[in-house]
């Protein structure tokens, strides 16, 4: 084939992939809101974003996900996920009817309520206001003026800039094109916006991944978290359904566990401590990645974690040795090394090798009814403060009428193993409940950093802009390789 043929060839291969495109692009879908039967599939719009959506090692998470999916289970459906990339474009497909709800952080506004039925609120939130710390610190909506301030395109917090600018000539913004709060944080951290606004339980969330982001203050505005649903027949009954279903979440307990799990170590972290991390991530993990991963495949653990446990133990030092005696990379005692048959603690292979076969056996010891991740807390609990010392601490949260089978009840407990007025009476004395607290909250701050850094690599690709390609395609067809 000569080359000039191979280029008409592909020339046209490319104006008939252009050709299938448009076509595709300009037939209607049908809508799939007549089918919300038992058995039936639940379709859920969302945005990717640690909050939202996304796909984990093995399966999808995201707290809107999870809430989601317990609503499609106990509809007796099958939930299918619409990914979204904007704001704009998650109500865009609600509006063409092509989901049955938006679960995708969304705040309740009137603007949004005049084109869609909104559930009952499920988190309450505010609007922050983000910068950099070093930087000029806003104080008040005053100190925006002047600035290089961002939000989400299609976020409700444009109308409270919008409101401001009545009595703030000077005060201008930028639309950000994306689903993903961490690229606003970015934007900041990278000195290419000043200031940006978003809501505070994804700034929460995200800020472990920009620690140099930090919150010059709140509006005092509270925002209620919703789904949203499209106005349409039957829309009335399909809130009614959803709102019994968050009601008996919140009711249950459900809701509060779910939130625990994803965003229930913020309050304790600090940025200081995430940007010590970030930087021992980049300059001393890649030396014991490979040998942490082999090693939680081999015991089945999540890498990050055994990660996490390893950086609160030594922050990933072989020959760490504490005043204690205790040495290692996972720390280990003389007694339980010899136990779990480790000959010398400050091999990191034997280390974390017997660090891992601790951990399982600690999980392995908790009564079968603790479900995760409870029983992964409540584990590293033991693993520091012994097994003991937990089961003492597991009866004190039952004896004051709270769940010893969850963690954050049991975490309320823990500190109870020192004090004076409490633990002479108890069968083993006195322990370092609050250490173990503080155990427990750094290792999962740490995990959850590990889980947010490999999310941008998990998140599903913006669509292909249809229009750029046809313009493509449309110089390529008129385009002669005379040149040939």
């Amino acid at each position: 084939m000569s080359k000039a043929h191979l280029w008409a060839t592909l020339v046209n291969m490319r104006a008939y992939f252009l050709l299938v495109l448009l076509c595709l692009s300009a037939c209607e879908r049908p809508t799939v809101l007549g089918d919300f039967e038992p058995g039936g599939e639940l379709v859920v719009v969302t945005r990717n974003g640690p909050t939202t959506y996304y796909l984990g090692p093995d399966k999808p998470a995201g707290f809107d996900y999870e809430l989601a999916k317990g609503f499609a289970d106990s509809l007796d459906m099958s939930l299918r996920i619409k990914v979204a990339f904007s704001i704009e474009e998650v109500f865009d497909i609600l509006a063409r009817g092509q989901a049955h709800l938006a679960a995708a952080g969304l705040t309740r506004s009137d603007a949004r309520d005049t084109e869609f039925l909104a559930t009952s609120s499920y988190l309450e939130q505010h609007p922050v206001v983000v910068y950099k710390a070093g930087e000029f610190r806003p104080r008040n909506p005053q100190d925006l003026s002047d600035r290089d301030v961002i939000v989400l395109r299609g976020s409700h917090h444009l109308a409270v800039l919008e409101q401001l600018a009545q009595d703030q000539e000077s005060l201008t913004w930028r639309e950000i094109d994306s689903g993903d709060t961490g690229n606003l944080l970015e934007a900041i951290v990278d000195e290419t916006a000043d200031v940006a606004i978003l809501d505070s339980g994804e700034f929460d969330m995200q800020q472990r991944l920009y620690p140099r982001a930090a919150e010059a203050f709140q509006f005092s505005d509270k925002l209620e978290t919703v789904w949203y649903m499209p106005l349409l027949d039957r829309a009335a009954e399909w809130q009614a359904l959803a709102n019994q279903y968050l009601s008996n979440e919140i009711a249950s307990g459900a809701l509060n566990r779910l939130e625990d799990r994803y965003f229930g170590d913020i309050e304790f972290a600090s940025r200081i401590e995430s940007f010590t991390f970030q930087q021992s991530v980049k300059s001393k993990l890649p030396k014991w990645q490979a040998l942490i991963e082999k090693t939680a495949n081999e015991f089945r653990i999540d890498w990050r974690l055994l990660a996490a446990i390893a950086y609160q133990e030594s922050h990933w030092n072989p020959k760490a040795r504490s005043p204690t005696g205790v040495r290692g990379m996972m720390m280990l005692t003389r007694s339980t090394a010899k136990e779990l048959g480790v000959t010398n603690r400050i091999d990191a292979k034997q280390s974390l090798r017997g660090g891992a076969r601790f951990l399982n056996q600690l999980r392995g010891r908790l009564p079968n009814d603790i479900a995760e991740p409870d029983r992964t807390w409540m584990a590293l609990a033991a693993y520091n403060v012994g097994m003991a010392h937990l089961e003492q601490a597991r009866r004190l949260t039952e004896g004051h009428g709270k769940d010893p089978h969850i963690w954050e009840d049991v975490r309320e407990h823990l500190p109870m193993l020192q004090d004076p007025n409490i633990y002479p009476n108890l069968r083993r004395g006195f322990a370092r409940g609050e250490e173990a607290v503080t155990y427990v909250d750094n290792i999962r701050h740490y995990y959850a950093v590990l889980r947010l850094q490999e999310l941008s690599q998990n998140f599903a690709s913006p669509p292909t802009d249809i229009s750029s390609l046809l313009d493509e395609g449309a110089t390529l067809l008129g385009w002669e390789p005379s040149s040939l």
